[in-house]
């Protein structure tokens, strides 16, 4: 009997290329393939609390919390994706940064509440499977896995003809980590006269594409091999620059105390704008002296090429700040040359907002 069933199984797979589903344009046989070299890529990522191995219906994962001195254990999770950065994958057929760009990303969202990661699930859909393009994929995911000490414990890859143009396809992720109750950060602690530090971001990060593509390449007219003025790499390798980290940072803060660390905010899509009011109370205000660091010139490019208001590009970008951490005044300049940061403002008395001083730098 099993030899029967194996028969089978061999004959579908002979006449996968010529099935009616192939001939829709999915691929069984192939998907059957890369989902069996998959566990190669990502078993680096696992360690003692992941269960099981890859395939299954769900991902097996049990937390020791005791070993990593959790008492009251908080779950946080995060869903994103990359954007319309995906179009500059697609346009250089360069796919091996995406995955780290979308873990970091993730990794960092969870960061700003005090979590550490435990595990990633990612999400994959195209048009058509493309086995190089698919392992640059996840290549990138299990490396920033495992440099974050996630575990990559599974995901879905779907082949949908009909819904993505030849060539393309879209990429999500899920991540779970976990925080001790005590160590929460919320913005509670956020007080007037604690200082802002601001990291330096790695360019665009995964924000801000669909209208940094329109002005670079439909007004400006420019091509990725371009090198415009004040740029150091061409266009395609500044826009493919990987989203930074910030976990190292945060590792950093212990050795100022346990309560050194007030609030943190990821700078992604709405900026310094929107992004601090979400770690502020309702009586605070955040000021931020926009001359306190040298903006990128990619964003001068870009502001200067599309004829953007300097207030908008302080909404859509980050500007050169891709985290922001809010801690006492006493220990902020230690702070933050420690971190290779820069003290960029303070907290005052206010309603949650973010007063931006004008910056000379966008109009030169």
């Amino acid at each position: 009997m099993p030899s029967k069933t194996l028969s089978a199984a061999q004959r579908l797979n002979k006449k996968a290329s010529t099935s009616a589903y192939s001939q829709s344009g999915v691929n069984v046989h192939l998907g059957n393939q890369l989902k069996s070299g998959i566990g190669k890529i990502v078993r680096p990522t696992h360690g003692a609390e992941v269960l099981g191995g890859i395939g299954g219906f769900g991902g097996l994962f049990q937390p020791n919390f005791k070993k990593r001195k959790i008492k009251n254990p908080v779950l946080v999770s995060s869903t994103d994706g990359v954007g319309t950065k995906l179009k500059i994958a697609f346009a250089t057929d360069r796919h091996n940064t995406i995955g780290a760009d979308l873990v970091n990303h993730c990794l960092n969202d969870i960061a700003v509440t005090g979590a550490r990661p435990l595990f990633f699930l990612d999400y994959l859909a195209t048009e058509k499977l493309e086995t190089n393009v698919i392992q640059q994929i996840l290549s990138g995911l299990a490396s920033a896995c495992k440099k974050a000490g996630c575990a990559l414990i599974g995901g879905e890859t779907a082949q949908m003809p009909g819904l993505y143009h030849s060539g393309e396809y879209d990429l999500a992720g899920t991540i779970v980590g976990v925080v001790d109750r005590k160590s929460l950060l919320d913005g509670h602690r956020v007080k007037a006269g604690d200082t802002l530090i601001g990291l330096p971001s790695n360019g665009l990060h995964t924000n801000g594409y669909s209208l940094a593509r329109q002005v670079l390449f439909e007004k400006m007219k420019l091509k990725f091999s371009d090198k415009p003025l004040g740029l150091t790499t061409t266009l395609e390798e500044e826009l493919l620059k990987i989203h930074r980290s910030y976990l190292p940072e945060f590792d950093k803060m212990s050795l100022f105390g346990p309560k050194a660390l007030h609030a943190a905010a990821h700078i992604t899509g709405g900026g310094l704008i929107d992004n601090l009011p979400r770690v502020l109370p309702q009586d605070c205000d955040a000021a931020i002296d926009t001359e306190k660091w040298t903006i990128p010139p990619l964003f001068k490019i870009l502001c200067h090429g599309g004829k953007i208001d300097p207030l908008e590009m302080y909404r859509v970008f980050n500007m050169g700040i891709g985290m922001v951490f809010v801690v006492s005044q006493k220990k902020g300049e230690l702070i933050a040359r420690k971190l290779g940061g820069k003290v960029i403002g303070t907290i005052v008395e206010g309603r949650g907002r973010v007063h931006l001083e004008p910056s000379s730098q966008l109009v030169e």
